[in-house]
């Protein structure tokens, strides 16, 4: 099973890991570390992370310096102190035009060299526009030759190449791989990961070439299966698994309330998962003022992280810093009973495409911690919580309706969590469900295979 992050956070990489091995599969799970190698047991699964270096990822880095270099000299030579500006202000605020000079200037140069590589090469042309991915290659590419696998699960899109050229090597050794690809998200709807012009184009580019090598593509959301199919050209729709939780929660997950330093009677909305502007967290925090009592917890991926500082930063400026809480993540089998101690689970991402498609992971993580629901009015969400009745819908990005849902979900939560106790609601949206689909596809490639 392969995957290019930590494991530590991944919730749907560690269920899927810990399940198969609980089924009874001998589970390898390779992950990335930016420190030393390390080892640990999951359950049955036996985890690795690799150490990451990127030689190439740098390389490019220094090719694209070269170039800002070469358009900075293009562009004049360098005032001489008798005709520079001496100020020292003024001399930062000359630097910053300039760079801004030269970064307009090499977007569209990206742009032409990113269309000329693409014309070139096909969907081969991502190994000029984006060589690290090599970097992946490197790290994954040995360890799993070297273990010799029945069938590689590969989560997401960069993992897929990796997974695609191990089939084929083992192919030309006379050896039979099963590929499984796990497609997280759907690429063309993502918010790119890097801010340049080569960054989806090339990731594309990749998917295309490697998606014919899947033997079964698995998904989270029956929209995305559908918009894979017709990207991919797909003679079988993928699999649906849902990012659903486990039914069972651990008994001593840490007491939420206690940890805001709050009491049961005043209002906790919170918000769960990671930090990015287009997940809209902000709203919550211009929410404050006008929320009474209400306190907010942000449990996220990093409380250093740049944007979770700003929030912190405005609830300062807007007098509100007592009432907004950051913590960590808990692990994933704890998620739903430390929820649990709030009042209401909020959903605030902006309408970007991905947003539209699926059911996300902290949607079933809210509903089995049984927390009424306020969301924005992206698709997928906005139709499943009115059909539901477990929640209030808003406009996204609309402070004035964001406050309105709050209010309204406040004033009589019981009727939002009534809602849960209508037949085969919870009981879809289990992980032990989504665990025996797992098993089913396993055993399809699989069938005859030692275990």
């Amino acid at each position: 099973m392969l995957v290019d992050n930590g494991v530590h956070g991944d919730s749907r990489v560690q269920k899927i890991a810990r399940s198969a091995a609980d089924a009874g599969w001998e589970v390898v799970l390779l992950g990335l570390t930016a420190g030393d190698p390390s080892t640990w047991r999951l359950g049955d699964a036996d985890v690795r992370l690799l150490p990451m270096p990127d030689p190439l990822a740098r390389g490019s880095a220094l090719r694209r310096t070269a170039v800002r270099f070469l358009l900075r000299r293009s562009a004049g030579p360098t005032p001489t102190p008798a005709t520079a500006p001496t100020p020292v202000p003024a001399r930062r605020g000359a630097r910053a035009i300039a760079f801004g000079a030269v970064r307009r200037a090499i977007r569209p140069y990206e742009r032409a060299r990113t269309a000329f590589w693409l014309r070139a090469r096909g969907d081969r042309a991502w190994r000029r526009l984006e060589p690290a991915l090599w970097d992946y290659e490197e790290v994954f590419g040995p360890v799993v030759d070297a273990l010799a696998p029945d069938l590689i699960h590969a989560h997401d899109f960069r993992m897929l190449g990796v997974g695609a050229r191990a089939k084929a090597r083992a192919a030309a050794v006379g050896r039979r791989v099963h590929l499984v690809w796990d497609a997280h998200e759907f690429l063309p709807g993502i918010k790119p990961r890097r801010d340049n012009p080569r960054w989806l184009p090339a990731h594309r580019a990749h998917e295309r070439e490697y998606a014919p090598y899947a033997d079964v593509v698995m998904t989270v959301s029956g929209n995305l299966a559908e918009l894979l199919r017709q990207e991919h050209g797909l003679a079988v729709t993928p699999t649906v698994v849902l990012n659903a939780p486990l039914a069972g929660t651990s008994a001593d997950a840490p007491d939420l309330r206690a940890l805001c330093g709050i009491d049961a009677a005043t209002p906790l909305l919170v918000y769960s998962g990671a930090a990015a502007p287009q997940r809209g967290m902000d709203i919550m925090v211009e929410a404050l003022p006008r929320l009474a009592s209400a306190h907010v917890a942000f449990v996220v991926n990093a409380d250093t992280d740049p944007y979770v500082r700003r929030l912190v930063t405005r609830a300062a400026a807007l007098g509100v810093a007592d009432r907004l809480h950051v913590l960590p993540y808990v692990p994933h089998d704890q998620v739903v009973r430390f929820l649990s101690g709030a009042d209401v689970g909020v959903i605030p991402i902006h309408h970007w495409p991905n947003h539209e498609i699926a059911l996300i992971t902290k949607f079933f993580e809210y509903a089995h911690a049984r927390l009424p629901m306020v969301v924005s009015d992206v698709r997928t969400m906005a139709e499943t919580v009115r059909a539901t009745g477990n929640g209030e819908v808003f406009r996204a990005e609309d402070l004035d309706d964001f406050v309105r849902a709050v209010r309204t979900v406040l004033a009589d939560p019981a009727q939002y969590r009534d809602a849960y106790d209508k037949p085969d609601v919870l009981d879809s949206w289990t992980w032990e469900r989504q665990a025996v689909v797992l098993d089913d596809v396993y055993r399809a490639l699989l069938a005859g295979s030692a275990r």
